[in-house]
């Protein structure tokens, strides 16, 4: 498209120039044009528990929030959330002055990230980062600075993180679970950054939304140490811990003042969304132990078929602690660049994974990774297992 007649101007504004289509678009259209099993953008090929999805056309059929649910979420839907932050990890929030329900995680990202940061802040993120993070700095006018996990461990260098600190510093941004690495922080390792978050006094984002899925070890909340309750905005969501994407209901947790903040963004965003399904979501946070219990065995299971599948192909796999993702090299193959390794991967094989070079400000990081998901059903999995035998 051309800009208007008489203009020499684009219509993307420069803090968007460097964002097109993503990549998770560009790789399920691949798999649907070609037939491919996509193992790429990460959504279950099943739905999750019968009773929920009851739940939400119950919700429909008694007209619960069918017209525009309250700006802060319907109060069974924060009363849940609170309730769930208690039950999982002993952290207390008032469901009217500290929950705010979301269009999904992403939205909670972009109206954080909105309300808190001024043009020319910094925020240090951890790189590889889900691609709506840098999008969503540019649009705040900051200015993202990465901390590179690096291959074959992926931990954070926490005294790079201390010498990446400047005056203009205004927010951490964490992922852990980390996608796309499946890293998981230790509390060795959030106390380290919640001492600098302190002595630098800054606010930290945590994207959560795999705090269910964690394989080896357990989740530790940052919200949950000495001195970052205060500063700390906790997001997460339904879609990855019930296999419910499509519903869009996400949430933060934080403080009053930091509510107010975020909110005050996102009722410019979508305003309201998901009405009937935050009742659903309510219910489904009640779900007894059991459910979560047999959901995380489901996906290492899972974890384990494509790990193996993935080494035996001549992939180096770089075995994940959680998430619903496995990154690996494909450098012991001869290939050296992930994108278009990926895009002739389903001429090859098939198969639709993606290149974690996207992830990257430092492309030559990540050149040689590509990222598959997991959260398919056993034989899908399987019937990729044997495609891939053909690289």
């Amino acid at each position: 498209m051309s800009a208007p007649v008489g203009s020499d101007r684009p219509f993307l504004n420069r803090r968007l120039a460097a964002f097109g289509t993503t990549i998770f678009a560009e790789m399920s259209a691949l798999a649907a044009r070609t037939g491919s099993i996509n193992l790429g953008q990460g959504f279950p090929d099943t739905d999750g528990p019968a009773e929920i999805a009851e739940a939400a056309v119950r919700a429909i059929r008694d007209g619960r929030g069918n017209q525009y649910p309250p700006g802060p979420g319907v109060p069974e839907l924060r009363r849940a959330i609170a309730a769930h932050q208690q039950r999982f990890y002993g952290l207390g929030y008032d469901p009217d002055t500290e929950v705010l329900v979301t269009a999904g995680a992403t939205e909670a990202i972009a109206a954080a990230l909105l309300a808190l940061l001024e043009p020319g802040d910094e925020v240090i993120a951890l790189e590889p980062f889900y691609d709506s993070y840098a999008a969503c700095i540019a649009m705040a006018g900051a200015v993202r600075v990465p901390l590179t996990l690096r291959a074959p461990d992926f931990r954070p260098d926490l005294d790079a993180l201390r010498d990446a600190i400047t005056p203009r510093t205004r927010l951490l941004l964490l992922n852990t679970p980390h996608n796309p690495t499946g890293t998981v922080l230790t509390r060795e390792e959030l106390a380290a950054i919640a001492e600098l978050a302190v002595e630098r006094d800054l606010l930290v984002v945590t994207d959560e939304v795999y705090e269910h899925l964690v394989f080896e070890g357990g989740h530790t909340p940052l919200a949950s140490l000495p001195g970052m309750r205060e500063r700390t905005v906790t997001i997460s969501s339904a879609g990855k811990t019930f296999s419910f994407t499509g519903w869009k209901v996400g949430w933060i947790t934080a403080p009053p003042a930091l509510v107010s903040a975020v909110r005050s963004a996102k009722q410019f965003l979508t305003y309201v969304s998901s009405g009937p399904f935050q009742y659903a979501v309510a219910e489904a946070l009640a779900l007894p132990d059991p459910y979560y219990e047999a959901f995380r065995a489901d996906l290492a299971a899972k974890r384990d078929l494509l790990t193996e599948g993935l080494t035996a192909a001549g992939l180096r796999v770089f075995r994940p602690q959680g998430t619903y993702f496995i990154t690996t090299d494909i450098s012991p193959l001869g290939e050296k660049d992930g994108l278009a390794f990926c895009r002739s991967l389903p001429e090859r094989c098939g198969v639709v994974a993606i290149p974690n070079q996207v992830f990257y400000d430092d492309v030559e990081a990540g050149a040689t990774q590509v990222r598959w998901a997991f959260c398919k059903k056993t034989e899908v999995l399987r019937e990729a297992v044997d495609r891939l035998r053909a690289l």
